[in-house]
């Protein structure tokens, strides 16, 4: 990612050399708009200073037409309720409805002798014209969502310095017919864009399908030649280690350089990276652009980078400018580089490929995402914190969906700082594109499997984004497309020419479930399956090597539902029997937001049931924990055996869907993200309870030993029984088997279920991993759950930074486990939930005589906010924080 250079390093380079005013600046506010259909004038006349907007609303750049007529309450919120089903759609309305201007009055300072300002747009959907000062500067309209534009606008800029810029932005054509397919008829395919918008089975339609400005709008000064895609490369031979000394890594950096002027440039195009310093000489030919490669930099003893779990995520900034005549810089960018090489391997055993980063492989832990904001409302801050949850639930791999978008810059710049490596998929679905004869969609499946309707758009806006993300370490794969491989042109371009050209060190997977992937033996997709499953089978049977997508469930509990479910709907879905052709019956609203509840209530039950929709909610939770826990256990339990990682479908919704979710839209949790936080834990004692084996898995590069495995049963009442305890050792990144128990498990659970404690510990009795499972009776029931007897914790919260705050729950000696405690900040007034919270970890159990102690991040403003903690058998406590 590219940044502006900080105030700092300027006044350096100034004592260094004269320097051109380099100076970006974002447009970000200030904008006006109206719809098209309301004015006659065209864009010479709208974008001179002089003509009066009267009548013009306020604009929200970087949005939508759609966040922009919800800021100005145009229409209601479209993600609460039923709102989404009362604002026009597009393909009812026809595109003119959504067809609108954009304006923006600014200042600019006088140019100096061969200064160039540029103006940089980096994502209108669909098309759009450009006009500066009563001059139209873009020669074609532009089309495509994933093309950035880049506009020298040097001569069109107001002697006067007051200049008035206005973009006509028109939607995608077609639109797509949202008629309940996924992407709709799939006609939404036919362009260069989000195939989402016309509607999937975890959200309904985009009501505009997102034309706007939708990305940065920027506009850079520079001198004569503007320095522009720099690449960087970094090399690391042989297996290393984190940590210690490391051998040399070698550094591969390149850059264009732009001379719009009538005269040859000469200077030298030179970086620092670490106090090391390389330069080239080089003249750029007037009016061209070239790529300028520089001398391999070996950087010795060099700060790895890690995917999460396995190590640190250092980052080196590498600073870079071009320098004319020994004097001058026309241009800077700084690169935040991190020192690693990504490299895949076929597995034979497990017959899928593995993924091996600075010579260790990994054990990938995916999960599949979407897109941050369905109306693509970003932020640095959103992005920041949705990875943060991805780095706390133990993953370390990220796939970005092929109905989506290549991810911007800002979310890569999170997956970089967390350790998250991407595999990043092109913009084709198995759904849109043909894969499967479907009769929703409005062309057979051959017309289909040609979309987009440009196939040379597609190649550029390719190769135009792989220059806007490739240098960042978390990248570590390219995807064709979901469930299916571009259109063979499109396909040959990338795989031959593109990611060859532009990368060159990324594997490049033809489509997501490809055998090249993961080799498909039990027919199908090659993915799957979707919905609950038994917990049982995630350990018991042997599913795609590398899958690609499992797994979809994640009701949020009564707080997260109530968001955007009105309260009049806010009541459980009913079950009708095992008999019935439709197993559940759910309101409206709910069936609007995707719930399907396949399966749920089939695991609810054996909780009792739900007695009122927050008792729907809060089963639901230990339906979730468990579902995410096993589903990683039990794929972590055949490591390098069965599988070579999995990718969960999904960890997070766009919008407040009920399928597939880790958190909710609005950045809460619910017990799915601790679930798979515990069974994706890098270190890790786990009991299977197909064949009751206590086993540990050993997610790290390095033998760990002088552990010992403490294995004890609760009962109900809280009584602890010493199942054994044993001094163990495990070698790096692997599952072992330790000892079976099944049938202590089976005497003491069969009356009334039982908890089933597992821990490691070190040489000083510190816990370093720790796992609680509660156990069904002999029927499969929860019946000692159903009659537990309450306790009451103790509760103790201090602050421990103005970001930070503690809080230790305490259980009595002689109590009974304090079961499954939800803790949350609370605003004091409204005792609403603040958002986004972080914690060490959540829905804890503490069991009795022990204390258990989560630290929570948040960001502060307004007043100290409480603490609060409820659980199966604990009330409902709110209380204070104390001042450090």
């Amino acid at each position: 990612m590219t940044y502006r250079l900080p105030l700092c390093l300027l006044l350096l380079l100034v004592l260094r050399f004269p320097l051109w005013a380099q100076i970006q600046r974002e447009f970000n506010t200030g904008w006006q708009c109206l719809p098209a259909a309301k004015t006659r004038a065209d864009g010479l006349a709208l974008s001179r200073p002089s003509y009066v907007l009267a009548g013009w609303a306020p604009a929200v750049v970087p949005g939508t037409v759609l966040a922009t007529q919800l800021a100005n309450k145009q229409v209601p919120d479209p993600f609460y309720g039923m709102n989404n089903k009362h604002i026009p759609d597009i393909y009812t309305t026809g595109r003119d409805y959504y067809t609108y201007w954009f304006v923006k009055d600014f200042t600019e300072a006088p140019v100096a002798a061969k200064e160039q300002i540029w103006l940089h747009l980096r994502g209108v959907n669909y098309s759009c014209d450009v006009f500066l000062n009563g001059q139209k500067i873009n020669k074609l309209t532009h089309h495509g969502m994933f093309l950035r534009q880049e506009y020298n606008v040097t001569p069109y800029l107001a002697r006067d310095n007051q200049n008035r810029l206005a973009i006509i932005v028109y939607p995608a054509d077609p639109v797509g017919n949202p008629n309940g397919g996924q992407g709709g008829d799939g006609r939404i395919a036919k362009s260069v864009a989000t195939q989402y918008t016309a509607g999937w089975d975890w959200i309904q339609p985009i009501r505009d399908r997102n034309t706007g400005i939708w990305d940065k709008v920027v506009l850079e000064r520079t001198g004569a030649i503007n320095l522009k895609n720099p690449h960087v490369v970094t090399r690391v031979p042989g297996v290393r280690l984190p940590g210690g000394g490391q051998a040399p890594a070698m550094v591969q950096v390149s850059a264009e350089l732009e001379n719009p002027t009538a005269k040859a440039i000469a200077g030298a195009l030179q970086y620092t990276l670490d106090g090391h310093t390389v330069s080239q000489s080089v003249s750029i030919p007037a009016q061209s652009t070239q790529v300028v490669s520089l001398k391999d930099l070996r950087l010795p003893n060099p700060k790895l980078w890690w995917p999460n779990g396995y190590g640190a995520q250092p980052l080196y900034q590498l600073k870079m400018q071009f320098v004319i005549g020994s004097k001058t810089v026309s241009d800077a960018e700084t690169v935040e580089v991190g020192v690693r090489e990504i490299q895949t391997q076929w597995n034979a055993k497990t017959q899928s490929r593995q993924v091996l980063v600075n010579g260790q492989k990994v054990f990938i832990k995916g999960g599949n995402w979407i897109i941050s904001d369905a109306m693509l409302r970003f932020t640095d801050a959103r992005y920041d914190a949705e990875i943060r949850f991805h780095r706390d639930m133990n993953l370390n791999l990220i796939r970005v969906w092929g109905g989506a978008l290549v991810e911007r810059p800002e979310f890569y710049a999170a997956c970089d700082k967390y350790g998250l490596l991407v595999i990043q998929d092109f913009w084709m679905s198995g759904d849109a594109n043909g894969r499967w004869l479907d009769p929703q969609k409005a062309e057979d499946q051959w017309t289909r499997r040609q979309y987009p309707d440009d196939h040379r758009l597609f190649i550029n806006s390719a190769a135009d984004q792989v220059k806007m993300v490739r240098n960042h370490a978390s990248l570590a794969m390219w995807c064709g497309g979901n469930e299916i491989t571009p259109p063979r042109d499109i396909l040959t371009a990338l795989a031959d020419s593109i990611l060859p050209r532009l990368d060159g060190t990324r594997w490049f997977i033809p489509y997501s479930n490809s055998d090249s992937l993961s080799y498909n033996r039990l027919g199908g997709n090659g993915d799957g399956p979707y919905g609950i499953q038994d917990p049982r089978s995630f350990w018991a049977v042997r599913t795609f090597p590398f899958n690609s997508e499992v797994g979809s469930v994640g009701v949020g509990d009564y707080e997260s539902l109530e968001r955007f479910i009105p309260k009049a709907n806010l009541m459980a879905p009913q079950y009708l029997g095992p008999a019935s052709k439709n197993a559940e019956k759910a309101d409206s609203v709910w069936t609007y937001h995707t719930y399907t509840g396949v399966g749920y209530n089939q695991y609810l039950l054996p909780y009792g049931a739900p007695t009122s929709v927050r008792d729907f909610a809060l089963k639901a939770q230990l339906v979730n924990y468990n579902q995410y826990r096993a589903l990683m256990e039990g794929f972590s339990a055949h490591m390098w055996e069965w599988y070579t990682g999995t990718i969960i479908w999904k960890t997070q919704n766009p919008w407040t869907s009920m399928r597939g979710q880790m958190y909710d839209y609005y950045l809460d949790p619910n017990a799915c993200l601790y679930g798979l936080r515990s069974g994706s834990a890098p270190l890790h004692p786990m009991y299977n309870p197909v064949d009751s084996m206590v086993m540990i898995v050993n997610n790290s590069f390095a033998v760990q030993r002088d552990l010992m495995l403490v294995v004890d049963a609760y009962d109900l009442a809280g009584k602890k029984t010493n199942i054994t305890q044993v001094i163990v050792e495990i070698n790096p990144s692997m599952a072992k088997n330790y000892l079976p128990i099944g049938a202590v498990v089976r005497q003491m659970a069969k009356q009334k279920g039982m908890f089933l404690s597992l821990q490691l510990q070190d040489l000083n009795k510190k816990v370093v991993s720790h796992n609680f499972y509660w156990l069904s009776d002999a029927k499969g029931e929860f019946s000692g759950l159903k009659t537990m007897a309450k306790t009451t914790v103790k509760i103790a919260a201090k602050q421990l930074a103005k970001d930070k705050i503690s809080v230790t729950l305490t259980n009595p000696a002689n109590a009974p486990v304090a079961f499954f405690n939800r803790l949350a900040l609370v605003n004091p007034s409204t005792q609403q939930r603040l958002l986004p919270v972080f914690y060490s970890d959540n829905y804890v159990s503490v069991l009795p005589g022990e204390s258990t102690t989560v630290v929570m991040d948040y960001t502060p403003g307004g007043p100290m906010p409480l603490v609060s903690v409820e659980g199966w058998n604990v009330e409902r406590q709110l209380l204070p924080v104390a001042a450090n």
